[in-house]
């Protein structure tokens, strides 16, 4: 039980720091009245490729970081809970791919936040969830989708009335962490087998076995 509480306490300490980093900044951009906007992605612009990696340390106000925070922090700890061995590079390169297609694909804008990166560990922690059918992970994969499931309608344009709302960098988000999800899906927790589905395949192949070996008469 000890071990289990180390387990979960270290698995919150990167996102946690994340988001307080997340935190300084913008108290910085508040405090010194600075607009950091300018750091954001903007698509096809070499200027603009520098939010590829600056991009998702920069919000709008609190309220865009706040609701990008807690998601952070729930996503991001069961991801280093049940994949920490494949957990930085899961997280490092759904917030590098996400800013890259975000950048050849999104229109011509300044995108900022975090939310893609949200979105890709949604993505890649519900799917990768169904693709290993382990039990513990497929229960994370519903628990996610009840809490974040409304999430897909922000890959919609016409669900957002103002313009300023970064569509484009959710569905990338959504689409590197499903492409993540499935090309990791042999390493991290594997489904368990047990001992009586071994000796059902063990009985199928000696029936396979019995069968080619069996000689074939003509009449």
């Amino acid at each position: 039980m000890v071990d289990e509480k180390k387990r979960l306490l270290y698995s919150l300490v990167i996102p946690f720091l994340f988001v307080f980093l997340l935190w300084v900044i913008k108290t910085f951009e508040v405090l010194t009245e600075t607009d950091l906007a300018f750091l954001g992605v903007y698509p096809l612009k070499w200027q603009g490729m520098i939010g590829i990696i600056t991009s998702p340390l920069i919000h709008a106000d609190f309220a865009h970081l706040i609701s990008n925070s807690i998601p952070l922090l729930i996503l991001g700890g069961s991801l280093f809970y049940f994949y920490k061995d494949i957990a930085f590079r899961v997280v490092a390169l759904i917030y590098v791919v996400t800013g890259i297609w975000t950048w050849v694909f999104a229109r011509e804008a300044y995108h900022i936040g975090a939310s893609g990166l949200v979105y890709g560990l949604a993505s890649f922690l519900f799917i990768s969830g169904l693709v290993r059918r382990n039990n513990s992970l497929m229960a994370l994969a519903l628990i996610i989708a009840f809490l974040y499931g409304s999430m897909v309608w922000g890959v919609f344009p016409e669900f957002f009335p103002e313009k300023n709302i970064s569509w484009e960098s959710h569905l990338m988000g959504i689409i590197a962490g499903a492409v993540l999800a499935v090309y990791y899906r042999k390493e991290g927790p594997q489904r368990k087998i047990y001992e009586w589905e071994d000796d059902d395949e063990e009985d199928d192949d000696d029936i396979d076995n019995q069968y080619w070996n069996t000689t074939i008469t003509r009449s």
